[in-house]
């Protein structure tokens, strides 16, 4: 509500005030800022890894630092992470948790991110104060309102599954240097308006932005929000008239080589006509879905309440046709008038078209055609800073409109702001505990099947775990129960239900012939094609699981999914040793062995260990297989050459 920008014509010819005449006052302000934001988070301490944190830190031996040098420090950029290549930079602070913590403790994780948050806010409010006063408002509003924006986007509730998500520092962390970058590269642009050089300025930013590549690939959008920067606030203006013509003309051609590489590269790389692999939605029906995405999160955005903002999304069903669901449709028309309409206003309105172009420009990778899930709410966690802005804006201009004295827009600001604060620290609480968050996940999405699965996790993990006597049980299948059935796509709650009522001793061949048909039906995303393993794993520790349902289950997942080498040959060796049927586990070890490296003595030693079991006949069948697939290797190679 404090900030209002002038005629845009203005601040081409007129250059503001410098950005502050007194460092230290500034710097209070920062620290105040930086207090402010990260307080507010410390209600989700200790906290615990969740989703996934697993795979990437949990499970991360390369993070699980033991000496700090340079050699070590060398080996964790350069180890292979399975979040992304472009992302060492998060993955070094991650070891570095793990060295000074001594352990994997969440708290110390959290903390490192509730430290990065707090220092994307202080950047954001130089970043805000640089930009309001290059729009042309007034000196002393532009160092509040950037105050209040800066905090509006550091607590609003919707960055809690971003702060506390620890593995979402990958995107904290290109968040702070995408700001960083944007902050040097106005500056320079300042210089240019001002006729100086600003060659400084724009190194930084160019600096800041190769930083955040390193943090996380979406960082590749920097070019993009410069070019809002351009269409708005900075209308590529500069004293120089030849420089503000190569502005126009560089923007112009990389904007053109942009439209070429989406349309010759990424749209034929990803476009899927019919489902993406492991997913069950089309390029088409994820455009149409992605409509009503970023509707969803326009609302919890403007409307911030705790209750609107599930951790987990894997419930929403993707859109089948522009009515189906009616909401598609609408949804398209909101998306397509706010576009258009920041259009039309980026130069009567230039703060909040930039706003808008700013948020929309933050989803261009992550709502286009790559086959991502469908929704993830730390994707807003740049787009929060243009919906800030924006909204700001239209506050500002309504308090104008109304002639609202000065003293009842502070009572106003300070009062949201305490709203924004008060409803991250309730979503931060159930954060605090694997147990509020487990509830909090399932109250909050009663459809997702991740949700259900989690609590049933948590209930059997208290009680000690699969193992008969566990006082936690019947919370556990309980749990599993739920999910299985109000969450019909997945199988993790399914398998698991199977696995805790053969425990209890009261499975019925009904329950397996429901699951048998669950698994013949569901899509087989990443998920539901790992579940039925688990049936192994729990087998080998002690839980008397019917072998033959086991069998056909494995079997079902062989025909409807490839599996991957090295589970094939666990599943081989497993059905093999555990269920005593090497019979069955041929098809397995023949999809394993069909995929090994030449050089790879797998099927050498699995040939002995048939023998071992008085079965030459399968040792002979291996080997036939191994010297057919080394045989049609050879010839690729000859082929080649």
């Amino acid at each position: 509500m404090y900030l209002h920008e002038r005629s845009p014509q203005l601040h081409v010819i007129t250059m503001p005030t410098p950005i502050g005449r007194s460092l230290l006052p500034r710097l209070f302000i920062t620290l105040v800022i930086a207090l402010v934001a990260a307080l507010p988070f410390t209600a989700g301490l200790p906290g615990d890894f969740v989703f996934d944190d697993i795979p990437s830190i949990v499970n991360n031996d390369a993070i699980k630092l033991q000496e700090l040098n340079g050699e070590s420090l060398v080996n964790v950029a350069t180890a292979p992470q399975i979040s992304g290549s472009l992302r060492a930079l998060p993955t070094l602070t991650f070891a570095l948790d793990f060295w000074r913590s001594g352990h994997l403790d969440p708290a110390a994780f959290k903390s490192t991110n509730i430290l990065i948050h707090a220092l994307t806010a202080c950047a954001l409010a130089w970043f805000f104060h640089a930009l309001l006063l290059t729009a042309g408002v007034k000196a002393g509003r532009a160092r509040w309102a950037a105050v209040a924006l800066s905090l509006a986007w550091a607590l609003h509730p919707l960055q809690v599954s971003s702060v506390l998500y620890v593995v979402q520092r990958m995107q904290t962390l290109g968040t702070l240097f995408l700001v960083l970058a944007l902050l040097a590269y106005l500056q320079a642009r300042r210089a240019h308006l001002a006729g100086r050089s600003g060659r400084t300025g724009l190194l930084a930013a160019v600096l800041m932005w190769v930083v955040a590549m390193g943090c996380k690939e979406d960082s590749v959008l920097f070019p993009v929000y410069a070019l809002a920067l351009e269409l708005t606030v900075l209308g590529f203006g500069a004293a120089d008239v030849a420089l503000a013509c190569r502005l126009r003309r560089g923007y112009l051609a990389a904007s053109v080589a942009g439209i070429v590489v989406y349309a010759l590269i990424l749209v034929p790389n990803y476009w899927h006509w019919e489902a993406y692999p492991a997913r069950d939605f089309s390029s088409i029906e994820r455009l149409l879905t992605q409509a009503r995405v970023l509707c969803m999160y326009l609302w919890q955005i403007v409307v911030p309440m705790p209750s609107h903002m599930p951790f987990y999304y894997d419930w929403l069903q993707p859109s089948r046709g522009l009515l189906q669901p009616w909401t598609t449709l609408p949804s398209m028309l909101v998306v397509l008038a706010l576009v258009v309409l920041a259009w039309r206003l980026r130069a009567r309105w230039p703060l909040f078209s930039l706003g808008l172009l700013l948020f929309f420009g933050a989803h261009l990778i992550t709502s286009n055609v790559i086959g991502l899930e469908l929704a993830f709410e730390h994707r807003n966690h740049f787009a929060l800073i243009g919906a800030v802005l924006a909204l700001g804006s239209l506050l500002a201009r309504a308090a104008v409109a109304l002639r609202m004295p000065a003293w009842a827009q502070v009572v106003i600001c300070v009062g949201m702001l305490s709203v924004l604060c008060g409803g991250l620290v309730l979503r931060a609480r159930d954060w605090a505990t694997p147990y509020a968050f487990a509830v909090a996940s399932t109250k909050l999405a009663p459809s997702s099947g991740r949700a259900w699965f989690g609590l049933c996790l948590f209930q059997l993990e208290a009680g000690g775990g699969a193992v008969a006597g566990n006082p936690k049980l019947d919370q556990a299948i309980d749990a599993c129960g739920r999910g299985a059935q109000d969450a019909p796509y997945a199988l993790n709650s399914f398998v698991t239900l199977m696995v805790l009522k053969t425990l209890r001793g009261d499975v019925t061949p009904e329950d397996w012939a429901r699951f048998q048909q669950r698994l013949e039906t569901v899509n087989m995303n990443w998920e539901n094609r790992r579940a039925p393993l688990a049936f192994s794993h729990h087998a080998r520790n002690g839980v008397a699981l019917d072998k033959q349902q086991m069998l056909k289950a494995f079997a079902t997942l062989s025909r409807r999914v490839p599996i991957a080498p090295f589970n094939s040959a666990s599943l081989g060796y497993f059905i093999m040793n555990d269920l005593d049927e090497p019979d069955q586990a041929m098809p397995y070890f023949l999809v394993a062995v069909g995929s090994a490296n030449p050089l790879d003595p797998f099927p050498w030693r699995l040939a002995d260990e048939l023998r071992e079991k008085n079965r030459p006949d399968l040792a002979a069948e291996i080997m036939r297989h191994a010297s057919a697939t080394r045989d049609a290797g050879d010839t690729a190679v000859q082929a080649g050459d």
